[in-house]
């Protein structure tokens, strides 16, 4: 394993840790939030070290695994870009999309760099403008249904034993999750194909 690696994945690990300790502290499960600091981490790096073995056999599985550790970085992303725009645009009575839609943004942003970057690792800028395209149209999509997703999840799935900011960070996670499948497939065999 590559030392980059296993940085990306310990401190993607560390940051998920931050928010996932944020819903055991919500919960009964307060006592068990510090642990998720060592445990997260370890999960991380372990997790793409297993792909890592099962991608030499299996190139996509290795591939798919950093796509998942990218993916599960944006979506903290997205968490905390939205709670700043949320607050920032309370005052307004779309405020909610309006901020999911900059938030879902700025995390495509993030996971174009690890995508091009770390996961599918295109070089060069040969075709760039195509791959912008092409990229643009995927994420447009994605972003349709992440938004769709997320609307539904908060409007009308909204438990009633978890605390409303706590069911937010949640459809969050699921909107970027149902998103990704459309995402890691668009960007595998359309945009960053070799």
């Amino acid at each position: 394993m590559k030392p980059y690696d296993f940085y990306f994945s310990t401190i993607t690990g560390f940051c998920v840790a931050i928010v996932f300790a944020g819903f055991a502290e919500a919960s009964q499960f307060d006592y068990l939030a510090w642990h998720l600091f060592w445990l997260f981490p370890m999960m991380s790096f372990l997790g793409l070290w297993i792909c890592e073995i099962l991608g030499k056999k299996f190139h996509f599985v290795h591939q798919a695994g950093k796509f998942f550790l990218v993916g599960a970085f944006s979506a903290i992303v997205d968490i905390k870009v939205y709670q700043f725009f949320a607050w920032g645009l309370a005052f307004l009575l779309a405020g909610s999309i309006i901020s999911k839609c900059i938030s879902f943004l700025v995390a495509t942003a993030v996971k174009y760099g690890g995508n091009k970057i770390w996961v599918f690792q295109k070089k060069g800028r040969d075709g760039i403008k195509k791959e912008v395209i092409q990229f643009s149209f995927i994420t447009l999509i994605g972003m349709i249904i992440d938004v769709f997703v997320f609307y539904c999840a908060t409007t009308w799935l909204q438990p009633q034993n978890i605390p409303t900011h706590v069911w937010t960070e949640i459809s969050i996670i699921i909107a970027a999750l149902v998103a990704a499948i459309w995402n890691f497939l668009g960007y595998k065999f359309i945009v960053f194909k070799k």
